[in-house]
């Protein structure tokens, strides 16, 4: 496995492991947990070549304190991926990805009107940078991210129609700890007893999904909410029902396509997020 740092350097060590079949990409900002190396393992089994990128990006972070209080570890991240068999990890500085200011500025429309793009202003346009400035240095086929930023899934796929990038972007299953808490880089600044309370979050969404037709979609959002704001170390942020493709909010569970309910909650000071797909029970 190669740590490489500088652009140069990655398309250098790139060229000298061409061979036939795809490279896969899975971009990072670090902090690695099991979900992390879920994707990474897909990727290497169905690769040739495999790029890890490790990149605390600044230009998604609309509040300075969070971006500084990100968790950072590189050498336990590379000790994690040394064992999924990729080749490559490239982390760089952010003075190497941007020598100047990157002044490009991205519409996803009603995509980043609602949910992490209401309450995070900037936050996707930095992602569609760095996601289109790390596509464009790996050239990767196919490139991996995970379901629990779902509306980040859904930004990334429009980006790419966009642009008209060569890239199959595969989505991959949400992995969880074993109380149910969404697998996040963040769960690391939660103390011991919120990481105990956070679990309430994930809880109650598949609690809201047992069968989730018994109320309206206003009645069973405000439930969630209400039932996730009971516990005292939690604060709802949002909650957000829509449909699993422009992601816009359900006002029936007669319109068209699949429902995801999508949260954002405050453990303390983390904020964390999930989401579940309402699943019609069959009779």
């Amino acid at each position: 496995m190669f740590l490489i740092e500088t652009i140069k350097g990655l398309k250098n060590k790139l060229n000298e492991l061409k061979e036939t079949g795809t490279t896969g990409f899975v971009p990072t900002m670090g902090a690695l947990h099991d979900g992390h190396i879920s994707l990474v393992r897909q990727a290497v089994s169905e690769n040739k070549t495999v790029v890890v990128s490790i990149f605390v990006n600044p230009t998604q972070f609309n509040d300075p304190k969070d971006l500084e209080r990100y968790p950072r570890n590189l050498n336990a991240d590379l000790g994690l991926l040394e064992k999924t068999g990729c080749q490559i990890v490239f982390a760089p500085t952010p003075e190497e990805i941007y020598p100047g200011p990157d002044t490009r500025r991205f519409n996803f429309g009603a995509l980043e009107t609602i949910m992490e793009g209401k309450h995070r202003p900037g936050h996707f346009n930095g992602v569609a940078q760095i996601v289109s400035k790390f596509f464009d240095i790996v050239q990767p086929g196919k490139a991996y991210f995970g379901l629990k930023d779902f509306q980040q899934l859904a930004i990334i796929k429009e980006m790419v129609s966009q642009l008209k990038l060569p890239v199959e972007i595969v989505p991959c299953p949400i992995v969880r700890e074993k109380n149910g808490l969404a697998m996040s880089s963040r769960n690391e600044l939660l103390s011991a007893e919120e990481r105990i309370n956070a679990a309430v979050i994930s809880k109650t969404l598949f609690e809201a999904n047992k069968p989730f037709e018994q109320k309206s979609v206003r009645e069973l959002a405000e439930w969630i909410s209400e039932t996730i704001n009971k516990n005292p170390y939690l604060t709802v942020e949002y909650v957000e029902i829509v449909d699993n493709r422009q992601l816009q909010p359900v006002k029936s569970w007669d319109d068209e396509g699949e429902k995801v309910c999508c949260v954002a909650v405050f453990c303390g000071k983390v904020r964390l997020i999930d989401n579940v797909v309402l699943t019609k029970k069959t009779k």
